[in-house]
């Protein structure tokens, strides 16, 4: 069985990380990787492949720097390219980038069977790219994996399960990827000794709606500075981010360092006081890590989090962002729930693969 995984960003690899592991168990699956190169530096792409041991991409399409429409439909072609070359069983795409989408409309459109992995996530706002992204590929693929119950919730609210689509709740493979990584990551990782060990709070911001909206983006940057005086804020920061700072004549006064890999942000989750980003990915890292997390965004796809009292979103709105901090610093939670599944969602995507064969 031959399957076609297609990558482009850090959530991503992250996600194929685990699933490799796993198809690698089974000597009749045959993965070839795709790299879009939507992460194109080495800091946000090329270190995660070297650091989590993930098979090198038999194929990089280079593509980035783009706008939407652009990076998709370039995307794409290469995608297609590789189609006409590899005709594998399967094409596999994870989570809601334009990555995503380009996969899945050309895997589609070329008659090969889709499969999504993170499917059924729902922020219920389609001013996201990554909303629309992940409503078009859930709706074209043929095999949806779904996290939680929520997102199979999700699927059969839009009338998914009256397609001939397969829907199966198997956990979360990020869930799987933090149990292998975390075992090791203090080995690989020096960024402890980098920052100091003083107590800090973990902040990551990159999302368009806040970086691209200046007043968003203002009242973000003024309301960290003024916690930074309290408790230190280390914040890894996004090529993006820095950007817009630039654009805009902000300037941060916490502890801004270079964009991180995955073994230094595990250490930084674990040794953080609490987490406020604007990162689908890393909420939810922050409650596998057991912390807190305030969000920077008025919605979620990962409800559970926010019904569980795990975390609260605050927009970029400065009351709210400071409320939710003060909150979260004197708060004690039993983290041991099980949201995400068991830690075995990987092998579950390869059984339900080997269990439907190739085409």
């Amino acid at each position: 069985m031959k399957i076609l995984t297609i990558l482009g960003t850090r959530p991503q690899f992250v996600k194929a990380a685990a699933v490799s592991r796993a198809f690698a168990k089974h000597p009749s699956i045959e993965e070839i990787i795709v790299h879009t190169g939507q992460h194109y530096d080495d800091p946000m792409s090329a270190v995660f492949f070297k650091e989590m041991e993930i098979p090198a991409p038999q194929y990089n399409l280079d593509v980035n720097k783009l706008g939407h429409g652009a990076m998709t439909g370039q995307m794409m072609e290469g995608i297609e390219k590789i189609l006409v070359e590899a005709r594998p069983d399967y094409v596999l795409v994870f989570g809601d980038s334009n990555t995503t989408l380009a996969g899945a409309l050309a895997g589609k459109k070329m008659h090969y069977p889709v499969i999504h992995v993170e499917a059924g996530l729902r922020s219920f706002n389609m001013k996201m790219p990554e909303e629309i992204n992940r409503v078009l590929t859930d709706r074209i693929s043929d095999m949806l994996f779904c996290p939680t119950a929520i997102a199979v919730a999700n699927l059969r609210q839009e009338g998914m399960d009256k397609f001939p689509v397969d829907i199966i709740q198997n956990g979360d493979v990020m869930y799987d990827a933090a149990l292998h990584y975390a075992n090791f990551s203090a080995e690989r990782s020096g960024i402890m000794d980098k920052i100091g060990r003083d107590e800090f709070i973990l902040c990551t911001m990159h999302r368009q709606e806040n970086t691209d909206d200046a007043k968003r983006l203002q009242s973000i940057v003024s309301t960290i500075n003024e916690i930074d005086r309290q408790i230190r804020v280390v914040l890894p920061l996004h090529p993006r981010t820095k950007k817009m700072l630039e654009h805009h004549g902000l300037a941060l006064t916490v502890t801004a360092i270079d964009p991180v890999g995955y073994f230094d942000m595990i250490e930084l989750l674990k040794h953080c006081r609490l987490v406020m980003t604007d990162s689908g990915g890393l909420q939810k890292e922050a409650f596998l890590f057991k912390k807190f997390c305030v969000t920077l965004r008025d919605e979620t796809e990962w409800v559970e989090l926010v019904d569980h009292g795990f975390n609260r979103l605050a927009g970029a709105d400065s009351q709210a962002i400071r409320a939710a901090y003060q909150d979260f610093l004197n708060r004690e939670a039993d983290f041991n729930v099980g949201l995400f599944g068991n830690g075995d969602a990987s092998d579950i995507i390869a059984a339900k693969l080997l269990e439907k064969g190739g085409r």
